[in-house]
């Protein structure tokens, strides 16, 4: 539309196929304008460095009428100038009515080409050279368009710039490979670089960007500062790609790639999890009926049965039997009790806490009843799915620091109590062995890497509300030895800091005997509005006086009870310039170390190099980390400071199978163990819609679950799910694949 016609009211503008649409609401155009989103480095791509391809694109691509191609005498040849359709030449100006400039040179285009009364959007100097946000609107590729631009150099090269040998990574496809946990050994003797992690505040539904600043920072670091630097990312479950927020490699120009391979299977590591989990659940009910079903002597025959005239226990059965006490390997010299003390675990089914895992949104599988069939002779009881992320066995894949420790812990996983109240492990079962076969592979890091060639370690992806909500330990270690002394390696931890970041400190640092040199703290103004007391998300409402008032007081809770000295803020791309001064002006007045803008979704690396900057030096600062409790103290003890000292709660509250469980677990000698909350990450509380800085409440601890395998102890928090369900309208509906091409459409 002209400008005249935008004068009053409320404009809707639509995206390419309907897809995208919002509401911009103004006084005039210079209002109108002022709400839009700056996006247009996104449409035009990178034009310093257009090649012929780049060209051809443009030809196809009905957003861009017209092109004017600025290019050095070297490159100038007709090859150049006649890969342009005429019609896109920049004659086709001539017919525009909004005219956005991406040149660095704007000055240098001809007024002949442009029509008078034209409106002209200059996108490049201001806005590149950090002054005041140029306002422009424009219609900008998807995550996937962006990614797909960029061709990621070959793994193998990669590999070999960070200083991996030929025989140290597994190459799957182009792109992507799993790294040899025998470079640790090799490289034990290099100093680790600096440990920084990204960690955000409370996060609005459409999520703060944390993964985003995450590859920005790498980025900005890597290619604009020369520092090496590695990030360490999550892998992305199904159930949120499929299901309402998208994928998680980022966003605009700081994302990984290829993020399509990136957001779907990957290497296979949560199918892996998935088999093993499930492979641990059929073992239990089954070794259940049969118990149910045969008498000691048919139960012990079947379990160590004569093959070819030899009997003999296997490994895990002999270990079995030096835990009961029975020192005898010859299976004819037991007794009748001691056959009667091997052969039943005797499980009370009520205690059964290990359940069945899928990497899907599906909200009936929250309660079901197995075993219906005739075949499992009246063997019925009632169990549920969780989502696979939540799977301890994802837990132990994050946290474990070799293959050995691995095994170890998924032998003492937890997964029901006998009858005489004493825990039941997967080491009883004998299926310790299978699950590490079947998580051998899984335990190797994915070396993938971001729009601008920095590397990146793909592994592990438990959800921050279910689980600890940290990528895995051994991406750390490695990443920590291959960027030196010098170096950097980023993390994120998920969802908002009252859950993702509060156990990257108690759970994981624990675990991995890290700790970091600094945090960065995303915050945004949409964010910070919500939260103090402003309107629901938008992504173009004008800010107001009643909201500037009470961004202060979410912050600072934020800073100071975190105790998080080294901070910084992220800031999104609809704000003003007053808003992000504000912000910046108060988080440092809440004890951060430095707050600063940044631009990396819209130019990647070079939009966060003031981040990259004040982490630098924030990093160099030395730390002055401590826990928030000493896991010696009563679990009950536990869970309360964390209630009280970082969400803000007057008291917990206990329900009668919480307080049974934890008498349970404490008896059964798991009571000093960390605790890993679960429960929303919409709020400080345990109800989502209650924002801010909620006080007074009590939070009720509806559960209490134990992953000993892993290392923690999990209330759950109110009516908290560990299997989320899918929206009305899920992303799967925009998702589909050109059969022609076999590309993938339609991830976000």
């Amino acid at each position: 539309h002209k400008p005249s016609e935008m004068l009053s009211g409320s404009i809707q503008v639509q995206g390419t196929g309907g897809s995208e649409c919002c509401l911009l609401r103004g006084d005039s155009w210079e209002a109108f304008v002022e709400h839009v989103v700056f996006e247009t480095q996104a449409c035009l791509g990178q034009l310093g460095t257009l090649e012929i391809h780049e060209i051809l694109k443009i030809n196809e691509d009905t957003r861009v009428h017209g092109l004017a191609l600025q290019i050095s005498e070297n490159s100038f040849s007709n090859k150049v100038l006649n890969a342009l359709k005429p019609e896109k030449d920049v004659d086709g100006l001539k017919h525009a009515d909004i005219v956005v400039l991406g040149s660095p040179k704007p000055e240098e285009i001809p007024l002949s080409w442009i029509q008078p009364g034209t409106t002209v959007l200059n996108c490049s100097h201001d806005f590149l050279s950090g002054g005041r946000l140029s306002p422009l609107m424009c219609f900008p590729p998807s995550d996937l368009e962006i990614s797909r631009a960029q061709t990621p150099k070959a793994v193998e090269v990669l590999a070999k710039e960070i200083g991996l040998l030929a025989d140290e990574i597994e190459i799957y496809g182009k792109s992507k490979a799993k790294v040899r946990l025998s470079l640790l050994e090799r490289l034990k003797d290099q100093a680790d670089g600096k440990y920084v992690l990204v960690a955000g505040i409370t996060p609005t539904p459409l999520g703060e960007g944390k993964s985003t600043v995450t590859v920005g920072l790498v980025q900005a670091l890597t290619a604009h500062l020369n520092i090496n630097s590695f990030a360490c990312l999550r892998q992305p479950s199904q159930g949120p790609t499929f299901g309402v927020k998208g994928g998680a490699a980022g966003g605009g120009y700081a994302q990984v790639i290829p993020m399509e391979e990136f957001n779907l299977h990957l290497t296979g590591d949560i199918h892996a999890i998935t088999a093993a989990n499930n492979l641990l659940a059929a073992a239990i009910d089954t070794r259940i009926l049969h118990e149910n079903t045969q008498t000691d002597k048919a139960l012990y025959n079947r379990l160590v049965p004569s093959v070819n005239g030899v009997r003999e226990f296997s490994s895990i059965q002999l270990a079995r039997l030096k835990k009961l006490g029975i020192n005898k390997t010859d299976p004819n010299a037991l007794t009748e009790e001691e056959i009667g003390k091997f052969a039943r675990l005797n499980i009370d089914p009520s205690t059964i806490t290990w359940q069945r895992v899928l990497d899907t949104n599906d909200r009936f599988l929250r309660k079901i009843t197995i075993g219906q069939a005739p075949t499992e002779k009246g063997y019925s009881r009632q169990a549920q799915f969780d989502i696979a992320v939540a799977s301890e066995i994802m837990a132990v894949l994050a946290l474990t620091d070799s293959l050995v420790d691995m095994k170890e812990r998924l032998g003492r996983m937890v997964v029901a109590s006998d009858k005489n109240g004493q825990p039941v492990t997967a080491e009883d079962l004998g299926v310790t062995g299978a699950l590490t076969v079947l998580m051998k592979d899984a335990i190797k890091p994915n070396l993938m890497q971001t729009l601008e060639g920095t590397p990146v370690f793909v592994h592990a992806g438990p959800f921050a509300n279910i689980a600890h909500g940290n990528s895995s330990v051994l991406a750390d270690k490695i990443a920590l030895k291959l960027v030196g002394e010098e170096g950097f390696v980023v993390t994120e931890a998920g969802f908002g800091a009252d859950i993702g970041m509060e156990k990257f400190f108690n759970i994981k640092c624990r675990a991995s005997g890290l700790v970091p040199n600094a945090v960065v703290l995303v915050a945004t103004v949409r964010a910070l509005k919500m939260h103090g007391g402003g309107p629901g998300v938008s992504l173009l409402l004008p800010s107001s006086k009643h909201t500037f008032l009470k961004i202060s007081l979410s912050l600072k809770t934020s800073l100071n009870e975190y105790r998080c000295k080294t901070t910084n803020v992220f800031i999104t791309r609809t704000d003003t310039r007053a808003e992000i001064d504000l912000v910046c002006e108060l988080a440092k007045r809440a004890g951060a170390f430095d707050a600063v803008p940044c631009y990396h979704w819209s130019i990647g690396g070079k939009g966060s190099v003031e981040l990259a900057r004040a982490v630098r030096d924030a990093a160099n600062k030395g730390s002055r980390f401590r826990f928030l409790y000493d896991v010696q103290l009563p679990i009950v003890e536990k869970i309360r400071t964390i209630a009280q000292a970082v969400y803000g709660a007057r008291d917990i509250e206990l329900s009668p199978e919480a307080q049974s469980k934890i008498d349970r677990y404490t008896q059964q000698g798991f009571g000093n163990l960390p605790i890993c909350m679960a429960k929303t990450h919409l709020s400080l509380s345990h109800q989502p819609d209650k924002k801010g800085v909620p006080r007074d409440f009590i939070l009720p601890i509806s559960d209490v679950r134990a992953s000993i395998g892993a290392g923690f102890i999990y209330p759950l928090v109110g009516t908290m799910s560990t299997m989320p369900g899918l929206p009305t309208r899920p992303c799967f509906y925009d998702i589909d694949l050109d059969t022609e091409t076999e590309q993938v459409k339609g991830l976000f």
